[in-house]
């Protein structure tokens, strides 16, 4: 969907030659928005950088850096915040990095838009927050507690009820349920999305929080610990090696396409044109359930490669079922997904990826 603006406002997005980024990047030019980006190019994110559009004016900043982002905020209308470090990670000495990408870099954005007197923010969030998502059982909605390693050594995949011991049935997330992030990542995309609540409150703003699910497509970076799953196939399947599906495949997750969460973006840098001192969080994806082993077996049929093994292995903070209800992003912004699953897996199966990071 393509949403003409008027061209005299400009956008600066954060981030803006990342995977994401720069889907929105052109999903901002075709609306009508001029463009700015301000991105750090870090090596272990980028490898053999993509170009950007000649129209966008480009920016080589850190968003840490306070004076930067001033400088980087002069005429802008609307932030779209996507620089962060993502990805599970590889162990808990990445948290400093997650922590100064993510946190710092946020608090530093917002005090410059404070100093800029620019008011109106969407940023990126994540699925991550929910935790294990919403389940249902005998008792009606749980929060199932973290899965035990003795469980999932033997395993035992699916969140059991605490008091019951039987296993819970996953339902769609909606905005409204509980939080809990389980890693490090999760703990600062919710750090994020509560500074964006703070400085809404302190300086008459308006922020939306895209919670993002699992964001697939060209352009997605391979060959790093911090890449989602579809990429991690994807490269498997270009070095001719199966893709390794851990657990037992049957992870339930909602797999968005890339030009569906820019679109989004569009939609929400127009909501927040009327906002203020409000900040409010929408889901993003595409509304339909699949499965991890979905994934691995239209990856592996479209692109011709050896069928996906499923290995039994699991990541300790890794969630087991997370699927969004697009409820409140469809009938607040006017955003519906629109990009199949199989259309979209079909095109991603030969779309470019970006070069390997060292």
């Amino acid at each position: 969907m393509t949403r003409k603006i008027d061209s005299s406002r400009t956008v600066l997005v954060t981030g803006g030659a990342g995977f994401i980024g720069r889907s929105i990047v052109d999903a901002a030019l075709e609306a009508g928005w001029s463009v700015r980006v301000v991105d750090s190019l870090r090596s272990d994110v980028h490898g053999d950088q993509l170009p950007l559009p000649n129209q966008v004016d480009f920016i080589h900043g850190d968003v840490t850096s306070l004076d930067e982002m001033r400088s980087a905020l002069r005429g802008v209308d609307v932030v779209c915040h996507q620089a962060a470090k993502v990805g599970l990670g590889v162990d808990f000495s990445d948290a400093p990095d997650y922590v100064a990408s993510n946190v710092l870099g946020t608090s530093v954005l917002l005090a410059a838009m404070t100093d800029q007197s620019v008011s109106r923010l969407v940023m990126a969030s994540s699925m991550v927050v929910y935790g294990e998502g919403r389940y249902g059982g005998p008792r009606g909605v749980v929060q199932p507690p973290p899965r035990l390693v003795e469980d999932l050594e033997a395993g035992m995949f699916d969140p059991l009820d605490p008091q019951t011991g039987r296993a819970l049935d996953p339902l769609f997330v909606r905005e409204d349920a509980e939080l809990d992030p389980r890693n490090v990542y999760a703990v600062t995309k919710l750090a994020q999305e509560q500074l964006a609540n703070a400085w809404t409150i302190a300086t008459g703003g308006s922020a939306a929080a895209l919670r993002y699910h699992n964001v697939y497509g060209p352009g997605m970076p391979q060959n790093t610990p911090y890449a989602g799953v579809a990429s991690l196939f994807r490269s498997a399947l270009e070095r001719g090696e199966a893709p390794r599906v851990y657990e037992d495949g049957g992870q339930r997750r909602d797999f968005v396409h890339v030009r569906d969460v820019a679109d989004a973006n569009v939609a929400a840098m127009a909501w927040t044109e009327d906002q203020r001192r409000t900040f409010r969080a929408f889901n993003v994806g595409s509304g339909t359930v699949h499965t991890v082993g979905d994934l691995a077996d239209r990856l592996s049929r479209y692109t011709g490669g050896p069928a996906p093994v499923t290995t039994g292995q699991y990541r300790l903070g890794d969630v087991r079922h997370i699927t969004a209800s697009s409820d409140r992003i469809r009938a607040e912004l006017n955003w519906t997904a629109s990009v199949d699953f199989e259309d979209g897996m079909r095109e991603f199966a030969t779309a470019p990826l970006r070069a390997a990071v060292v």
